[in-house]
């Protein structure tokens, strides 16, 4: 995988600014706001950066939480960082392909893996599949 390289200015022309703020600034949408929170047609969610495929929909879940959830990752899709932007450390995930901000990976999902991965719906696309 080959990784995406922009300069600020080009990353701001090719993203919305809620886009641009998520993925680029590491700011987080407002809880039950995002658009993906409620989908459950199967596909794929993708880097609305650069398109890297991320999740798939098999992985999602209700988490309550107010954010798309997910089990699992698709392998060497994401990379894992921490972060320490408040007083408890937590886990950032980041596109692999791109180094853009999706959101935060707990230990609190279901039983498969055990991680949650509570995604922003505005750094995701969604391909549906038929």
């Amino acid at each position: 995988m080959q990784f995406v390289k922009k300069s600020d200015d080009e990353w701001k022309n090719c993203l919305s600014k809620e886009e641009y703020d998520i993925l680029r600034r590491k700011k987080t949408e407002a809880p039950f706001t995002g658009k993906f929170i409620h989908v459950t047609n199967n596909g794929d969610y993708v880097c609305a950066a650069c398109g890297n495929l991320l999740f798939k929909s098999k992985t999602k879940f209700d988490s309550g939480t107010g954010w798309p959830s997910f089990y699992d990752a698709v392998p060497g899709s994401v990379v894992i960082s921490k972060d320490y932007s408040l007083i408890i450390p937590r886990d950032e995930v980041s596109c692999a392909k791109c180094g853009g901000h999706l959101g935060h990976v707990f230990n609190d999902g279901p039983k498969i893996t055990g991680k949650r991965y509570c995604i922003n719906s505005a750094a995701l696309k969604f391909k549906k599949k038929r």
